[in-house]
């Protein structure tokens, strides 16, 4: 069966999101559905240094709290790239010469349309002037972790976010660790 929408409307729009009420027949019936659009798409990094070692971010979601990541953030409205080379910038403070698209993914489907993409950064270096901005995005640490560390924290629940996983598994089959 098909998803039928009937009526929608929008009951809450800000500058990065809108919430709908969409009206529907769906496999149950009829009934409402609520659906969240990100209006721009977000960007994940999977930096990795000379040592094969993973970039990760500590920081207080005002969602969840604690919380570890990869560098990541919304795109603004500009190109992918261009958005996962400004991330990488302010939450580490470095830059990096190699960068591969890896995937886009979709966060909470079931609810939201929300783009993502998800970039290898590979080539390094401390920026020259790095203008980062950790204390607003509210990072606590960087971190550098070897690749079979994280998959340890992932496996033991120390990193909870789900993007995080999903970049991490994204990087790990580019790179043949998996399979």
């Amino acid at each position: 069966m098909t998803w039928v929408t009937h009526e929608s409307s929008t009951v809450y729009s800000n500058p990065w999101i809108e919430v709908r009420e969409d009206r529907i027949t769906g496999p149950g019936g009829d009934g409402i559905y609520g659906v969240v659009t990100m209006r721009h798409a977000a960007v994940f990094v999977v930096a990795i240094d000379e040592e094969e070692r993973v970039c990760l971010v500590t920081l207080e979601r005002y969602t969840t709290g604690r919380s570890i990541e990869v560098p990541a953030g919304g795109s603004d409205g500009e190109d992918a790239i261009v958005a996962a080379r400004r991330e990488l910038l302010e939450e580490t403070g470095f830059v990096a010469d190699e960068w591969v698209h890896l995937g886009t993914m979709n966060a909470l489907n079931g609810i939201a349309d929300a783009p993502e993409h998800v970039f290898l950064a590979r080539g390094l270096a401390r920026a020259d002037d790095p203008a980062h901005a950790q204390a607003e995005e509210g990072i606590a640490a960087v971190s550098w972790v070897p690749l079979a560390e994280v998959l340890s924290m992932i496996a033991d629940g120390r990193i909870t976010d789900g993007e995080t996983v999903a970049a991490i598994t994204y990087a790990g089959i580019r790179l043949g660790r998996f399979g």
